[in-house]
């Protein structure tokens, strides 16, 4: 219950540019194994530039509004689905906590959404040099947004996620530390994104989410 503990026990609430929370070591040693060894391609080796998107699409939210999968690039992402489950076993245990009543009702309370109908996405990523993401706020369908870093190449912190305000005037920036992150709730005006910066070998992060649209893995 690595995750959950984070959010009671090591977990932060800010309200500046938007209520969001950091949480502290939410990761068990054996999800960030999975995490680290996840085989992701190089979209610089397909001759694919970064977009400023996650999908590598160059779709806005709208364009991608209620697409499970998160865009077109498929190959690039990294889903955990009930049909590699066997792949991650840790993370599905991750899955398994975060679908359970005791966790999504816990997280219900903070960000003031019901979860109790929701469906749980979990993304393996792996940014490269070239990586950068526009300002944008997420599609009304991620209920709550998460993202946890794993820094073990030594990276720069400022590589984290940057925070802007409604002028899109940046904020904050979440520091890019091993076994860190945040999350925060959907809303007009969650802006974040991050600004062109140097990645020397690669950015590990996990992604999770609640959303309302269907994926394998409907809450308990």
């Amino acid at each position: 219950m690595s995750f959950l503990n984070s959010v009671i026990n090591n977990s932060k609430k800010f309200d500046d540019p938007f209520q969001h929370w950091e949480l502290d070591q939410p990761l068990t040693d054996e999800q960030i194994n999975e995490i680290i060894t996840a085989d992701i391609d190089d979209p610089t080796k397909h001759s694919l530039n970064y977009d400023g998107t996650r999908a590598i699409d160059g779709g806005e939210g709208i364009f991608r509004e209620g697409i499970s999968t998160g865009g077109k690039a498929l190959k690039f992402r990294c889903f955990v689905t009930k049909e590699n489950s066997q792949q991650f076993p840790f993370l599905t245990k991750l899955i398994e906590e975060l679908r359970s009543k005791g966790t999504h009702k816990i997280i219900s309370d903070l960000i003031n959404k019901d979860l109790s109908n929701s469906f749980v996405r979990v993304e393996v990523i792996c940014d490269r040099k070239g990586f950068w993401l526009k300002p944008h706020c997420d599609i009304k369908e991620k209920q709550m947004s998460c993202l946890l870093f794993v820094n073990k190449f030594n990276e720069s912190e400022d590589l984290g996620t940057d925070f802007y305000d409604e002028k899109l005037n940046k904020i904050k920036t979440l520091p890019y530390k091993d076994n860190y992150g945040y999350f925060f709730s959907s809303g007009p005006n969650t802006w974040h994104g991050m600004e062109k910066k140097e990645i020397v070998k690669e950015r590990r992060c996990l992604q999770v989410n609640y959303v309302s649209f269907e994926t394998d893995w409907k809450v308990f």
